[in-house]
């Protein structure tokens, strides 16, 4: 049952501004909004403040808006005023719902960690959890002991088809993409496993540096930050077995089943690096050991990938800002043909950022005399990454918000998901782990390449 009201907490705040609004204004634009939004922050604001806030932020996110659309989202909007652990700020939270007749309430934390305690608690005081659902942003815990503990405090209000635990990148088309092109060719299944894949590279590249968030950046890292949550849900896509369709929690379940396969980290396979300058950033530490870089070689314990590499890296002010997946498949015997073995066997490459593009990696004969071969590319899909609602498209945070009203869970990350993920870094994201220091423009430090020595180096984006 569609929930009947959106509850913003934190609606003065950064994400609000950034993603949250906009995304409401595209759910406007598409006829998919429908519902009061009532913000709720420590900000002393009215709902003409809170309207205006959300205008000029939907106006700031799109090149062209509709006016209606956008009259719309401010007539949906109203405000509530208060501190989260003042029980005068849910009562006047419930009167307002109250006053729009509001019964099954969807709860959105965009607020600190810290704080989901505290306002889950005040909304079971006041009785606004019964029938209402919470949509939780990462990080979902900063380790697998507390975001176990997290669990605890949002079963105690709520159950867990309830709980929308939202990793935006679930619900970027891209990303989506990966199951659909995996599931729907039958040529590729026959070749998906050990008996054909050489290694599995995925790189999350950024340009930029922590740009003004060095305190937040302190506290979570690249592996927090990035890899235990957008990585893995790549891996987790990647590897897992075909789900079943008869059911709409078929695709977690064959998450959790091949994540809880990865095998633990250890330091051997993990290499983590800090830009030059990092720790002049504002609220950063000048002693700081957080990483802005790291790349691991993770294995999966299972019959389909038993010995194949997964090399998963991200970082910050590497050469180029890109988001590509490269499944390398092994060499064919080189018997037929008079050449030198190849570098690198054929491929399938997913460009999940800026641009898309699917692509496979084959060789052809060369031109001229000879049956020498030369490598080309085939490509599938390329098209703009960014969707707008002008082009049909939501946009990764519209879509969610969207599922999220309707309880459709499918796009969002469940708890034995989440706790698999955490399971697989645990054993070093507390313990020391030797730190280089790269230099900014470059892919990274160079002792990072240790990790593939043995399968012919890094498949970098280009």
């Amino acid at each position: 049952m569609r929930a009947d009201a959106l509850v913003l907490f934190g609606a003065t705040g950064d994400l609000a501004r950034k993603k949250l609004f906009p995304a409401l204004y595209r759910l406007a634009a598409a006829g998919r909004l429908g519902v009061p939004v009532v913000g709720v922050a420590f900000s002393d604001w009215d709902d003409a403040r809170l309207r205006g806030y959300a205008v000029e932020a939907a106006e700031g996110a799109e090149d062209q808006v509709d006016g209606t659309a956008l009259k719309e989202l401010a007539g949906s909007l109203a405000m509530v005023s208060g501190d989260y652990r003042d029980p005068a700020t849910f009562a006047a939270l419930a009167r307002r719902l109250a006053e729009v007749g509001a019964a099954r309430p969807a709860h959105y934390l965009a607020i600190p960690p810290g704080l989901f305690p505290v306002v889950v608690q005040g909304l079971s005081q006041a009785g606004l959890g019964r029938g209402a659902r919470v949509v939780v942003e990462k990080p979902f815990g900063r380790d697998l002991a507390s975001a176990r503990e997290l669990n605890r405090v949002l079963h105690e209000v709520f159950p867990e088809r309830s709980i929308f635990r939202i990793d935006h990148y679930l619900g970027k088309e891209p990303v989506e993409n990966l199951l659909v092109f995996r599931f729907a060719n039958a040529f590729l299944e026959p070749i998906w496993n050990r008996h054909y894949v050489e290694n599995v590279q995925i790189t999350m590249a950024e340009s930029f540096g922590v740009a003004g968030r060095g305190k937040f950046y302190e506290e979570t890292g690249v592996i927090r930050d990035v890899i235990q949550n957008h990585m893995f849900q790549v891996v987790s896509y990647l590897a897992m077995e075909a789900p079943s369709n008869v059911y709409d929690e078929a695709i977690r379940d064959e998450q959790a089943k091949v994540l809880r396969n990865v095998r633990p980290l250890s330091v051997d396979n993990m290499v983590r690096g800090q830009f030059r300058g990092y720790r002049d950033e504002p609220g950063v530490a000048k002693t700081s050991y957080m990483a802005t870089y790291a790349a691991l070689r993770l294995f999966i314990d299972s019959w389909r990938w038993e010995g194949v590499p997964f090399l998963v890296r991200a970082g910050k002010t590497l050469k180029m800002t890109a988001t590509e997946v490269v499944v390398q498949l092994k060499v064919p015997p080189q018997v037929v043909f008079s050449e030198a073995r190849p570098s690198m066997g054929n491929y399938v490459r997913f460009r999940l950022s800026p641009q898309v593009a699917i692509a496979i990696g084959a060789r052809a004969k060369r031109p001229g005399e000879g049956m020498a071969g030369e490598p080309l590319e085939l490509s599938v899909v390329d098209q703009a990454a960014s969707p707008t609602a002008k082009g049909g498209r939501l946009g990764d945070y519209a879509r969610l918000l969207s599922d999220a009203m309707a309880g459709d869970a499918t796009l969002f990350a469940r708890q034995d998901v989440v706790e698999a993920a955490w399971a697989i870094v645990d054993p070093v994201i507390h313990g020391p782990s030797p730190m280089f220091e790269y230099e900014q423009g470059t892919w990274g430090p160079p002792q990072a390449d240790r990790l593939v020595a043995d399968i012919g180096g890094w498949n970098t984006p280009r």
